[in-house]
């Protein structure tokens, strides 16, 4: 278990004990600066306004006393679809965060800086950069200052190119790779001697695996329930077949088979190249 799998989001910042001091000390690490007070919440989650909306559910949602909202995702899921649709996942994400954090009546000015942080061990952009920073500018005038308090950082830990703090290099290997070979420095072996702790707890350890089924049975349940929205729009789906795709636990056939759904004209086509 490292801490760019779901360890982190899961077991370390949500640990009672050592949750603040563990996810203050990697938000230092990244943002070079001194962190206040934390409240987290993780898996924090915001529903759709409306029955069909869309909702969101971050990982690690850090609200810093007199300070910044942080979430952290760490992601793994560097699939060809996902980092394509990384941006406006991005985007999405923030307006979520704004939107639950301006309350009627309340000025616009009130609204508080937001960093959203993706800690990836695929390279979003394809530039061997370490750490992506993204704010949003003045085209025709690229010096003009606009603050509009939202920012976002990728970190990718295999990056070489760009200057980042020797820390946070050593961060970045640390979360890929959580050994105790990878913790040099008194801050990253603090950080070890906590994550082991936290993987010694039983309780955590039970909490984690029941959490990461989980998510494993939403993401195939959903994937599943796709693949049968698309085929309703193209007949009537037998109850066996329904019985066939509802009982897939394979991501990847789902995967392939919700391409093929996509791509046949009938239910009829779609059974046949099955």
């Amino acid at each position: 278990m490292n801490l760019v799998d779901d360890f982190l989001a899961y077991s370390l910042t949500t640990h009672k004990r050592y949750g603040e001091e563990a996810s203050r000390f990697i938000l230092e690490c990244i943002l070079q600066r001194k962190i206040g007070h934390l409240t987290i919440v993780p898996q924090k989650v915001w529903h759709g306004e409306e029955p069909k909306g869309h909702g969101v559910r971050l990982d690690v949602y850090l609200d810093e006393e007199d300070g910044e909202i942080f979430d952290m995702e760490p992601d793994n899921n560097g699939g060809a679809d996902s980092v394509a649709a990384l941006p406006r996942r991005v985007r999405f994400y923030h307006a979520k965060i704004d939107a639950g954090n301006l309350t009627a009546g309340d000025d616009y000015s009130t609204l508080r800086n937001v960093v959203v942080i993706f800690i990836a061990t695929y390279d979003p952009f394809g530039r061997k950069r370490m750490v992506y920073t993204i704010k949003n500018r003045c085209v025709e005038e690229p010096d003009l200052p606009y603050e509009d308090g939202a920012w976002t950082i990728f970190l990718y830990t295999k990056g070489t190119k760009g200057e980042p703090a020797e820390e946070l290099k050593q961060l970045a290997r640390y979360m890929e790779h959580s050994t105790a070979e990878n913790a040099q420095s008194a801050g990253l072996a603090r950080l070890h001697e906590m994550v082991a702790k936290v993987k010694s707890d039983r309780e955590v350890g039970l909490a984690y695996m029941k959490a990461c089924e989980i998510e494993k049975r939403i993401r195939t349940e959903g994937k599943a329930e796709d693949i049968l929205l698309l085929l309703a729009a193209k007949g009537e789906i037998e109850p066996r077949l329904e019985r066939v795709i509802t009982a897939q636990t394979d991501t990847e056939k789902l995967n392939q088979w919700l391409l093929l759904a996509a791509g046949s004209a009938s239910v009829e086509e779609f059974q046949a190249k099955l």
